[in-house]
């Protein structure tokens, strides 16, 4: 049973710049919630309620967000907000969070390590913090990983499609599939030529790891940019242990980047019953003027 999520959120976001200069760019708001809600409440609907965030310098404004703002409340109630209250109320009640401090960025594998005392001796999942995914199916991509976790009882990586030329930008999964859309991995190749890539499926930041991923980490050799990362970990791992891949039916959305940061408000808010009519009109003036 996974009853544990971590979700790292140290890094400095320098593609967003100037944005994330003061504000962690998992704060920046999709419409009107910041990113790093939505990857908490992934977890929740996979009925995780027990939740370690790795951050760093500057990232306050995240522990400030799920803490309760009493005074705020005060005021909120005193206006006669009580829809605003109760939003703010049920943040602050979505899980039980821990914080802990990344002392220095060394890579996504690193940031991982800092959960050892808390996960202790049991699988977990990992949520990348910058990385929203939706499922077509309505059933949180987390909450079908840990399914595929329990049947296997084997780490579990999360498994995007997408057009080859552009698999030079991730991880690439090479295995072989042996139910629908659950694949045995076989090896990881990080960031290849199409040319070279074993596959398109791509890894989308979600995970479930066996507690061995920290003995993986501890012998994992600097790699790319002199980091420990997350992936050479795993081909350790590899080595010792099976591991599966879920081909989810869904979308990712990489909010490292700019365009991709627009887009993906632009989508939010078309799903929304409140705001949908309103930004169909405005895209329609929009595409008049061009």
């Amino acid at each position: 049973m996974i009853r544990k999520a971590v979700i790292p959120a140290a890094g400095f976001g320098t593609r967003l710049l100037p944005a994330s200069k003061s504000q962690p760019k998992e704060m920046l708001p999709i419409v009107d919630t910041p990113t790093i809600q939505y990857v908490v409440e992934e977890a929740v609907a996979a009925g995780i309620t027990d939740i370690l965030m790795i951050i760093g310098k500057g990232k306050r404004a995240i522990e400030e967000h799920f803490y309760r703002n009493f005074e705020l409340e005060l005021e909120l109630e005193e206006k006669g907000k009580e829809k605003e209250l109760e939003e703010l109320k049920r943040i602050s009640n979505l899980a039980n969070i821990h914080f802990v401090w990344q002392k220095e960025l060394n890579g996504l594998g690193d940031a991982i390590s800092y959960a050892r005392d808390h996960v202790g001796n049991e699988p977990f999942a990992v949520l990348l913090g910058d990385t929203l995914v939706q499922s077509n199916s309505g059933e949180s991509v987390t909450k079908q990983m840990i399914d595929v976790y329990e049947r296997y009882n084997e780490s579990v990586v999360a498994l995007e499609e997408v057009d080859r030329d552009k698999v030079s930008r991730y991880g690439v999964m090479d295995g072989k599939v042996i139910d629908k859309n659950i694949y045995l991995v076989e090896n990881f190749v990080e960031k290849p030529d199409p040319e070279d890539a074993p596959s398109n499926l791509v890894i989308a930041g979600r995970y479930v790891l066996t507690p061995e991923i920290f003995d993986c980490i501890g012998r994992t050799k600097p790699g790319k940019n002199n980091e420990i990362q997350l992936t050479d970990a795993m081909e350790l791992l590899l080595k010792e242990r099976a591991m599966y891949g879920l081909r989810f039916e869904g979308r990712r959305y990489d909010l490292g980047n700019r365009l991709d940061f627009l887009k993906t408000n632009i989508e939010f808010a078309l799903m929304r019953d409140d705001l949908k009519e309103g930004m169909e009109e405005f895209i329609k003036e929009l595409a008049a003027k061009m």
